[in-house]
């Protein structure tokens, strides 16, 4: 058995958008982060196109999306 080094998978948590394309939901992950100099928590977001299979979620479902090889020039993430 070969011992390599696997990498984990990155996952993330957050709310579907949209879902008017075909197999593909859009994914708003908030994160928070901390100030430099004034040390006030911010709040920041970023959406992730994620591949949705049997095109199960709508908006507003909380989902975990987990990071895959690419699967169109957009799409890096998949639905759990």
């Amino acid at each position: 058995m070969d011992t390599q080094n696997k990498q984990s998978k990155k996952i993330l948590k957050g709310v579907v958008t949209s879902d008017k394309m075909d197999k593909t939901v859009v994914v708003k992950v908030t994160r928070f982060v901390e100030h430099k100099k004034y040390q006030k928590r911010i709040k920041k977001s970023k959406t992730y196109k994620a591949h949705d299979e049997n095109n199960s979620k709508k908006i507003g479902d909380m989902v975990e999306i987990e990071e895959t090889k690419p699967i169109s020039k957009d799409k890096h993430f998949k639905v759990i």
